[in-house]
């Protein structure tokens, strides 16, 4: 699978021009697949308004709305209560996945429970994005500091396909997100190395290769 991991979205030219060059065709030649599901155990998304305008577009992190061909929902929840032969199918020929922010290790246990995680490893040609959590949750770790919901299971553990870590929305003092001083903080707990990024940067993975593309301001941070 590439990854496309950003912190806000498509918000640039840049980042919708990394994207492309993942994709191999223009976007409006692409097939898309929403993911809302890390919305719904956040407290400040759940359900309701903000997981409807993420799915419809008309959220403030450009995604859904970037023109693709065809759009369509992969609520994960759902997943285990559905016969595999009527969903795997449609991600195996999706040419792309679309990961809402919201909790991440939520995320992270509907990827487990519903076979999404274990169907990864053979999606050669399909391009993950990933917005905030929607990127996280492809790090081995996540951090106390951005952990909200715990799984029944006590494993605090994100999914591990790359091998970093990452704090999103990087801001000027003042500013909502997460500051400089409070990334540092939160990096000192992770065990490798961690990029923090601001909602202008998103990194790409390809055949193993990371790179940073970036219209704004991001640091990496090692243990």
């Amino acid at each position: 699978m590439k990854l496309l991991l950003t912190s806000g979205g498509v918000t640039n030219p840049t980042i919708r021009d990394a994207l492309v060059e993942m994709l191999g065709k223009p976007i409006e030649e692409a097939t898309a697949l929403c993911i809302p599901t890390a919305m719904y155990g956040h407290p400040w998304s759940g359900p309701g308004v903000r997981a409807w305008q993420f799915i419809s577009g008309r959220s403030e992190n450009p995604m859904v709305d970037l023109g693709w061909r065809s759009m369509g929902v992969l609520e994960l929840t759902a997943l285990p209560s559905i016969d595999e032969e009527r969903w795997v199918p449609l991600v195996r020929e999706t040419d792309v996945l679309l990961a809402a922010g919201g909790d991440v290790l939520y995320l992270c246990h509907w990827m487990r429970e519903s076979g999404l995680a274990d169907l990864i490893p053979s999606l050669s040609d399909t391009v993950w994005v990933g917005l905030s959590a929607g990127s996280m949750v492809m790090t081995p770790e996540v951090g106390e500091d951005f952990i909200q919901w715990r799984p029944p299971s006590g494993d605090l553990r994100t999914l591990g396909v790359v091998d970093f870590s990452i704090c999103p929305h990087l801001v000027p003092d003042g500013g909502p997100g997460n500051t400089m001083a409070e990334a540092e903080q939160w990096a000192a707990g992770i065990s490798g190395p961690a990029y923090v990024l601001d909602d202008q940067t998103a990194i790409t993975v390809v055949d193993g290769v990371v790179e940073v593309v970036s219209e704004g301001q991001w640091t990496l941070l090692s243990s």
